[in-house]
């Protein structure tokens, strides 16, 4: 009996041996065929070829896009200024601008040469030399606007004492657009340069204005008469030069 357990046992093993192998085999036989039934390279490329941009299992990749125009700083480029820190009673001259996207002083180190960067919050006032003018620059830390603004920013100093007129300098960015049957065809996302008009008024806030008389007078309506009489707007190529002449007359 115990001759006929071993024997059964044995013969089970060897059946089961050939079983697992014909599986082994049937499934090699089917990837085999598949790789078999596939293109040759030349054959490949050429179906591939034939893709649509879309062909179920092609992309069309769309080349047009032209990348980013302009920068986030304000003048593009490092001049001659002179910077005096919170708490400082002297001014540092080095070769600076100011981005005013992420709102610092962009600067580079006189040893090194390296850019480095300095936030709005340490700095008291930055003098930019170009085009034969100097550029005065302050922050709106301690200001009051008739909309509260924030963050502090840096700001232009236009006309200084009793009646302040600054200018925030900023930049707009603008996504490309040519997609779709009406668009722009601006094939590039550009920061293009934006900014707003501040003046102070009697109340000692800031109120934003636009560069024409109208703005002005709305702003000192006591002196409307006088506006009025101040040089016609159309002398004016320079607006800012225009709503400075009108101050200077108060």
């Amino acid at each position: 009996m115990n001759s006929f357990k071993i024997s059964y046992r044995i013969m089970k093993k060897l059946l089961i041996i050939p079983f697992f192998a014909v599986l082994s085999f049937s499934g090699y036989s089917q990837a085999n065929a598949v790789y078999q039934r596939g293109l040759s390279a030349e054959e490949n490329l050429k179906a591939i070829s034939k893709l649509g941009p879309y062909s179920a299992g092609g992309i069309g990749f769309d080349n047009r896009y032209e990348g980013v125009k302009g920068t986030t700083r304000m003048l593009d480029t490092l001049l001659t200024s002179f910077l005096k820190i919170r708490g400082q009673d002297y001014f540092i001259q080095l070769l600076a601008d100011i981005d005013v996207v992420n709102n610092f002083v962009v600067y580079q180190d006189p040893k090194s040469k390296k850019l480095l960067t300095l936030p709005v919050d340490v700095v008291s006032e930055l003098i930019i030399s170009t085009e034969g003018k100097e550029l005065l620059f302050r922050t709106t830390s301690g200001k009051v606007f008739e909309k509260e603004m924030k963050p502090q920013r840096f700001c232009q100093i236009l006309n200084d004492g009793q009646y302040q007129f600054i200018k925030i300098p900023l930049k707009k960015f603008v996504e490309a657009a040519y997609k779709g049957a009406y668009s722009a065809d601006r094939r590039y996302d550009e920061f293009q340069d934006s900014q707003k008009y501040y003046l102070i008024s009697s109340g000692q806030v800031f109120h934003q204005i636009q560069l024409n008389k109208k703005s002005v007078s709305k702003l000192y309506p006591d002196k409307k008469d006088l506006i009025d009489q101040s040089v016609e707007e159309e002398t004016f190529s320079d607006k800012e030069d225009m709503i400075i002449s009108i101050l200077s007359k108060f």
